[in-house]
C-alpha cells in the first residue's frame, strides 16, 4: 500500500534540515576543549639568553605527536628538536636547538584533548630584540572546513540514531506491546540502528583527517585510520559497533519471536529484552561518556555515569516520543495505539525527565562552576537555550497529558456504547433466528456482506482475462485508487476523534522541538566547556603581567596548576620585593580557578640559575591567612634569568611542580 507523507511530517523534516544546517555552517572549525592556560617563555616576551625548551601548558592533558608542538624561526625553520614530552601534569615541553639567533619565533601547537577535540593556536617570543617573521600563525585552526562540517553532522546523526533505536524500543517494551507488530515502528527501530552504525563507521574514517590535516584526501588513509584506532576515540567508536552487533540480535528477537508470541506469553521473553536492552543502551552511552567531557575535569569517576544516565534518559523520553508520533499516525486501523499505551509512556517520560534535570544540573555545575559562566561563555549561553527548549518541551508535554486523559475518558465511553451495543444485538438475534421466513412466507436467503465487492472482482478477473494486458493495467489502477480511499478513510476516522487529533498535533510540536533541542545539545559537545573558557580568560590576562616588574621593582608571576586530584586546579601568584640581588620579600598566593583564595598541605618554592649552576635554592614559605604564605629575606646571590619553581600539594598523593623564568636583579 502506497503511504504518503503528510505536511506536518514534510514540515519536521524540513526543520530538522535547517536547524542542522544553520547549526553546523556557522559552527566554524571546532572549539577547543583544552585551553592553553600558560607558556614559557610567555606570549609577546623579549628574553635576552635563548631558552633551552618551549614549554606549554593546558586546562586538562592532551595527547601529542612527533609535529604536534613546533617552534619556528623567523624565516620559517624549525629550530626544535625530539619529541615533546610531559614535563608533569598538564605541562608539555620541546627542547630547542642551540645557539639561536636574535629575533622573533613562532611556537606552534596542534594536540588532542582529553576529551577528544582537537587544539591548535600559536603565539610568538623573541630573543634580543623582536625581528620581522615570515611565519603566518592566523592560520593555525582544526577541526573546520568541509571535513570538519561532515564530521559535526556525523555526530548529529549517530545523536539521534542512538535517540530513536533506545527509545523506540522502550516504547515497545514498557508502553505498548502490540507495537512490535506495527511496520511503521519496526522500520522507525531498524532506522535507528542504521543510522548509529553508518554514523558510527563515518566518524571513524573522518577522526583522523578532523584532528590531523583537514584534508578531504586523507579520510580514507588506512595509516590515519590505524592511528586513530590507537586513541581513546577509536576504541569508543569500535566499542560502539560491537554494541551495534549485539543491538542488532536485539531487535530480531523483538520483531520477530517476540512479536508472534501471544500477549500472555510475552511476559518472561519481555523481562529478558528489558535486562538485556538496558545493558546495551547503557554500553552505547557509555561509548559517548567514556570519550567526551564526561572522561575528562572534575570528578570523572561521577560524571561518566552521570552522564551515562543523562544520555539514557534523554533517548527514552525524546525517542519514545518520535515512536508515539509515528504510532499515532502510522499505526493500521486494526491496531491503534490505546490510551493505555499513551498513559504508560506519560509516566515513563516524567521519569525520564526527573532524571535529565538531576543530572543536567549536576553536569550544568561541572561544566560552568560560576554563575556569570551562563552568561559570560558561549558554553553558558547555548545551554541557557537548552534550558529554556527544556522547560518549552515540558510546557507542550503537558499539554499532551491533558489530551490523554481526555482520550482515556473518550475510550472508557466508546467501550461502554459498544458494550450496549453488543448486548442489544445478542437481545435481537433470537428473534431473528426465529423468524426463518420473510412476509411472503418464503425462505429468507441472506446474501453474503461481501457480495458486491465479490461480483466485482468476478468481473475485474473476466475483464482481465478478455482484455489481456490492458485488463492487467485496469487492475493495477483500481488498486491504486482503492488504497488511496483506504488511506483517506483511515485519516477521516483518525481525525473524527478530537482527542486523538489534538494528542497527535501536541505530540508533533513536542517532536519539533525535540528537534532543535537536539541540535543545540550536539553544538554543546562541540563547544569549549565554561569553566575552561574563564580559566583561559584569567589566563591570558595574566600572561600579560608575567614577569612583569611594577616601579617599585616587585616582580609577581601567575602559574596555574593542576594536580589532578579533587580540588587540584588553581593558580599560584608568586610576588618578590624588590627582586633584586640581596635579600627580598616573597609572597605566595594560592586561588581557585574562580578566584577565590583556598588553602593547600604545603608550598615549596625553589630558585635555580641554570647559567651560572646556582641552586636550586629552595623556600619554604610560612602560613598567613587563607591562601597566602610568606617569606622573609629571600636571599637572590647574583643577578640572572632564575628558574622559579612552585611545588603545590592538594592532597597526601596529589603534587605538581609549575615553574617559570625571570630577571632578577
Amino acid at each position: 500500500m502506497t503511504r504518503t507523507i503528510t505536511p506536518r511530517l514534510r514540515t519536521l523534516v524540513l526543520l530538522f534540515l535547517a536547524v542542522t544546517g544553520a547549526l553546523l555552517a556557522g559552527a566554524g572549525p571546532a572549539s577547543a576543549h583544552a585551553a592553553l592556560t600558560g607558556s614559557d617563555p610567555a606570549q609577546g616576551v623579549v628574553v635576552d639568553k635563548a631558552p633551552d625548551q618551549v614549554s606549554l601548558t593546558f586546562s586538562e592533558q592532551v595527547s601529542m605527536s612527533s609535529g604536534s608542538l613546533r617552534v619556528l624561526d623567523p624565516k620559517g625553520k624549525r629550530v626544535d628538536s625530539g619529541e615533546p614530552s610531559n614535563v608533569s601534569g598538564t605541562t608539555y615541553s620541546v627542547r630547542l636547538v642551540a645557539g639561536l639567533a636574535d629575533g622573533t619565533y613562532t611556537v606552534a601547537y596542534q594536540v588532542v584533548s582529553a576529551d577528544s577535540h582537537p587544539v591548535a593556536g600559536a603565539y610568538t617570543f623573541s630573543v634580543g630584540a623582536p625581528s620581522k617573521t615570515t611565519v603566518s600563525v592566523s592560520g593555525e585552526a582544526v577541526g573546520g572546513g568541509v571535513v570538519g562540517w561532515l564530521y559535526g553532522f556525523g555526530r548529529y546523526v549517530s545523536y539521534a540514531g542512538f535517540i530513536v533505536l533506545v527509545g523506540g524500543a522502550t516504547f515497545v517494551l514498557a508502553c505498548w506491546q502490540r507495537g512490535s507488530g506495527v511496520r511503521a515502528v519496526q522500520r522507525l527501530v531498524v532506522g535507528g540502528w542504521v543510522a548509529l552504525t553508518a554514523a558510527t563507521l563515518w566518524l571513524l574514517l573522518l577522526r583522523g583527517s578532523y584532528t590531523g590535516s583537514g584534508a578531504f584526501g586523507d579520510i580514507f588513509d588506512l595509516d590515519l585510520l590505524g592511528q586513530v584506532l590507537q586513541t581513546k576515540t577509536g576504541a569508543a567508536l569500535v566499542s560502539r559497533l560491537l554494541l551495534l552487533a549485539a543491538a542488532a540480535l536485539f531487535i530480531a528477537v523483538l520483531f520477530g519471536a517476540y512479536e508472534r508470541r501471544e500477549d500472555a506469553e510475552k511476559r518472561d521473553l519481555t523481562f529478558g529484552l528489558a535486562v538485556g536492552g538496558s545493558v546495551v543502551a547503557a554500553g552505547l552511552a557509555a561509548s559517548w561518556a567514556m570519550a567526551e567531557h564526561a572522561s575528562t575535569g572534575l570528578q570523572p569517576g561521577i560524571a561518566m555515569p552521570v552522564d551515562v544516565l543523562h544520555l539514557v534518559a534523554v533517548a527514552t523520553w525524546l525517542g519514545g516520543l518520535v515512536a508515539l508520533l509515528v504510532s499515532l499516525y502510522r499505526a493500521p486501523e486494526e491496531t491503534p495505539v490505546g490510551a493505555a499505551a499513551v498513559r504508560r509512556f506519560s509516566a515513563v517520560a516524567f521519569g525520564s525527565v526527573l532524571t535529565l534535570v538531576a543530572t543536567g544540573i549536576y553536569q550544568s555545575w561541572r561544566q560552568l562552576g560560576t554563575w556569570s559562566a551562563f552568561t559570560n561563555t558561549r558554553y553558558g549561553q547555548l545551554l541557557l537555550v537548552k534550558i529554556g527548549l527544556v522547560v518549552l518541551l515540558v510546557g507542550i508535554a503537558w499539554i499532551s497529558r491533558r489530551w490523554t486523559a481526555r482520550l482515556t475518558d473518550a475510550a472508557g465511553s466508546k467501550s461502554g456504547a459498544a458494550r450496549s451495543r453488543t448486548a442489544r444485538q445478542e437481545k435481537e438475534q433470537p428473534k431473528k433466528e426465529r423468524s426463518g421466513k420473510d412476509r411472503s412466507g418464503k425462505d429468507r436467503v441472506t446474501e453474503p456482506a461481501e457480495a458486491p465487492a465479490s461480483a466485482g472482482s468476478v468481473r475485474s478477473a473476466s475483464g482481465e482475462s478478455a482484455g489481456g494486458a490492458g485488463g492487467s493495467k485496469r487492475a493495477t489502477q483500481l488498486a491504486r485508487q482503492r488504497a488511496a480511499v483506504d488511506t483517506a478513510r483511515q485519516k477521516r476516522l483518525r481525525d473524527a476523534d478530537p482527542s486523538r487529533f489534538g494528542l497527535r498535533r501536541s505530540v508533533l510540536a513536542e517532536a519539533g522541538v525535540a528537534v532543535v533541542l537536539l541540535a543545540v545539545t550536539t553544538a554543546l559537545t562541540q563547544t569549549e566547556p565554561g569553566r575552561t573558557e574563564v580559566e583561559a580568560q584569567a589566563a591570558q590576562s595574566s600572561s600579560a603581567s608575567s614577569s612583569a616588574s611594577d616601579p617599585s621593582g616587585a616582580l609577581t608571576l601567575d602559574m596555574p596548576f593542576d594536580t589532578g586530584g579533587k580540588d587540584g586546579k588553581g593558580l599560584v601568584r608568586i610576588d618578590l620585593d624588590p627582586a633584586r640581588v640581596g635579600g627580598n620579600e616573597l609572597h605566595v598566593y594560592v586561588q581557585r580557578p574562580n578566584g577565590r583564595a583556598f588553602d593547600i598541605p604545603e608550598v615549596k618554592i625553589a630558585f635555580t640559575l641554570d647559567a651560572k649552576k646556582i641552586g636550586p635554592l629552595p623556600v619554604t614559605p610560612d602560613h598567613i591567612t587563607t591562601g597566602h604564605w610568606s617569606a622573609s629575606g629571600v636571599q637572590i646571590p647574583m643577578a640572572g634569568d632564575w628558574k622559579i619553581a612552585v611545588t603545590v600539594r592538594t592532597s597526601d598523593i596529589d603534587q605538581t611542580t609549575v615553574s617559570k623564568n625571570a630577571q632578577i636583579g
